[in-house]
């Protein structure tokens, strides 16, 4: 079948460029009179067959109908991608259901390597990262599983899913290529850590695993290194056999393709909504002249940033794109079917005009929303696909409990600061980068003394830092520097043995692109009217080991007794200080919505579990996602740490509010 395939590859070609909706349109018709006689045939075996025998279970490209055999019948999919990382795991099921109840066959997930190896070595595949665990909750929906383990899967999350901790290893590590200093990790993690949790669940062995895609959107990417490419592609075949389907995805631009397509593998494209959809595939069949048409990501909606209007697209669209590709039995997957939310520090940045960071709700104006409820264009798709697919019955699915838990008092407990005193430092000439002292994420503290005169004002300049600078001087907020706004220098009042104290924060490594070798931190000398800053001693905030936090909040507030002698506040606007707060639920937990009007920027943590950031004076997302499964009957916690400016204005009349409705499309200054 191959060989036929590629005699007539350039004729195939020629033609289908020609007239490109012609050509499907006959191989439709084809594949249909086939089946017709297929069926007669395995009907007449039925009746004159004595014995029945089990079918050897079988995934494959049909290269001459252009489509799939599945156990040698013909078949196509139509997918959603749920992120099992972005949605808790008490909700996998409840997500799950509703793909399968709109039609769909197939659920496509990444695999984020920096989650489950988040040191080198220390492997986590627990609660919300128990990737067999959601393998299992799929095939027991009735969905196959299309599975993208990267190593690099961009999916807007801190350093497109790889983890941090390779650049402490190496800094000038050529991330994505045959390098070696790369390779070792890759290759200890895919062949020797998840390919071996993977082989059981691979269709052929009675598993949901259909396909599996090598790289991601490669041909994006500077390096266009064939011979890491060819390597990945090797070790996934040797570690998981010759049967399984491996594939590419790419933009759908030659240009994209020429590097992204890897000999061995199925080329596939990707593209959203609006216009001709047989005019991206062309790019497609100049690479796989024969074989399935596939969308491997078709956009129902967009990503956000801080501070950039929500993205929306809208629902006749999607459904007359949708309906297009189906129309010539095209096998899609619609990125993202349910977007979920970027818990904690996984919500990564990309690099446009500028820096822009990725807020903590990745809504993505999905069919099924942030907080798991059908959207009307869920409904919409799901007539389109009952077109070409049957849809399972069962009642209809319906938005998720929820529960508006009202006003919560919170009041202050202490600052930054008095949590860096209690914390260990690192005491170094120079600044040194979030990766040198083995900080993922979150908050760091940078502090000298001036020694030296220096006029008034003077002028600071902080020429490479990521992303976000606080700058004290005695304590005393002086001003903020910003990668996203290219701010470095700042005027400050200061004397002889004054502390100069800058507060860095990572708001998401870059992760598209060239730019993903994103250190954190200070990257350059600090100078002072010119003269450089030496002697710093450099404390990280232990924000995301939950027992160090818990910890060092403790004592904290062992600090002292009376809490009018402990300095409340990191700022007269109650910036950099911590909040704490109860509230008790009565019965079973329903999803909610964390409503902060009034307060700044900063993070949150309920009942341990670090939900995120939140930004909403620049937008658009004014709430944050508080999912049912962090939630408890009885008392329930909060801790708040506010960067900027809190609301209160006195330390007895602070807030935050639980609502039952969410607002991600918030104002914003663009």
């Amino acid at each position: 079948m191959k060989t036929n395939g590629q005699n007539i590859n350039n004729h195939v070609t020629q033609v289908f460029l020609s007239n490109l909706s012609q050509v499907i349109m006959t191989s439709v018709m084809m594949k249909n009179i086939l089946l017709l006689l297929w069926g007669m045939a395995s009907a007449a075996d039925i009746t004159t067959s004595t014995t029945t025998v089990p079918p050897q279970r079988s995934f494959e490209i049909d290269y001459e109908n252009d489509g799939f055999l599945k156990d040698g019948q013909p078949f196509r999919y139509v997918s959603g991608t749920i992120h099992y990382f972005r949605v808790h795991p008490t909700d996998w099921a409840d997500r799950l259901q509703k793909l399968r109840r709109a039609g769909f066959n197939a659920v496509q997930t990444y695999v984020e390597w920096s989650s489950h190896e988040p040191e080198p070595g220390v492997y986590d595949f627990t609660e919300g990262l128990d990737l067999e665990a959601y393998l299992q909750e799929a095939q027991k929906q009735g969905l196959l599983v299309i599975l993208r383990p990267g190593p690099f899967i961009d999916a807007e999350r801190d350093m497109g899913g790889l983890p941090y901790w390779l650049l402490r290893i190496n800094p000038l590590m050529r991330l994505r290529s045959s390098d070696q200093s790369y390779m070792k990790y890759v290759n200890r993690w895919l062949g020797d850590i998840l390919s071996p949790k993977l082989k059981p669940y691979l269709y052929e062995n009675g598993g949901p695993i259909i396909m599996i895609q090598v790289e991601n959107e490669y041909g994006s990417y500077y390096a266009c290194d064939f011979a890491y490419t060819a390597a990945l592609r090797d070790l996934y075949r040797s570690k998981l056999g010759d049967k399984i389907v491996l594939f590419t995805t790419d933009g759908s631009g030659v240009g994209y393709l020429k590097c992204g397509k890897i000999p061995g593998t199925y080329a596939t494209v990707d593209f959203g909504a609006g216009g001709d959809v047989t005019k991206p595939f062309e790019a497609q069949r100049l690479f796989e002249p024969r074989g399935p048409l596939i969308n491997s990501e078709f956009y129902p909606g967009w990503l956000d940033h801080w501070g950039a209007p929500h993205a929306t697209v809208e629902s006749s669209k999607v459904c007359k794109s949708l309906d297009d590709m189906l129309a010539l039995n095209a096998s899609v997957n619609v990125y993202v079917f349910h977007g979920g939310t970027s818990f904690g520090f996984g919500a990564g940045a990309n690099l446009g005009g500028t820096y822009q960071a990725c807020p903590t709700s990745y809504d993505y104006d999905a069919p099924v929303s942030e907080a798991g409820d059908p959207t009307q264009k869920y409904f919409d798709m799901m007539k389109v696909i009952s077109k070409y697919l049957s849809i399972p019955s069962g009642p209809e699915p319906k938005p998720t409990p929820k529960e508006a838990y009202g006003d919560v008092p919170v009041i202050p407990i202490g600052s930054l600061f008095e949590l860096a005193e209690v914390s260990q430092s690192v005491i170094r000439p120079w600044p040194v980068s979030f990766e040198d002292l083995s900080v993922q994420n979150g908050l760091v503290l940078y502090q000298t003394n001036i020694t030296f005169m220096v006029p008034d004002p003077a002028r600071l300049s902080l020429n490479d830092v990521h992303d976000r600078a606080y700058v004290f001087v005695d304590e005393n907020l002086i001003g903020v520097a910003s990668r996203e706004q290219d701010i470095s220098t700042l005027p400050i009042f200061a004397k002889v043995n004054s502390t100069l104290s800058i507060i860095v924060e990572s708001q998401g490594r870059v992760c598209f692109g060239s730019g993903i070798n994103d250190l954190k931190g200070l990257l350059t000398n600090v100078t002072l009217n010119g003269y450089q800053l030496k002697n710093w001693r450099m404390t990280p905030l232990p924000l995301t080991h939950t027992q160090r936090f818990k910890k060092g909040i403790a004592r904290m507030l062992e600090r002292g007794q009376d809490i009018v002698s402990r300095r409340l506040f990191g700022t007269p606007q109650g910036g950099m200080t911590f909040y704490w707060g109860e509230f008790d639920i009565l019965d079973n937990p329903k999803n909610t919505f964390l409503r902060l009007d009034g307060w700044t920027k900063g993070l949150v943590w309920i009942n341990n579990f670090l939900i995120g950031r939140y930004w909403p004076v620049v937008g658009p997302q004014q709430t944050l996602f508080v999912p049912h499964g962090i939630l408890k009957m009885g008392p329930n916690e909060i801790f708040l740490l506010e960067q900027e400016a809190s609301p209160c204005s006195s330390s007895l009349d602070c807030k935050v509010v639980f609502v039952d409705t969410p607002v991600v499309n918030g104002p914003t200054p663009k």
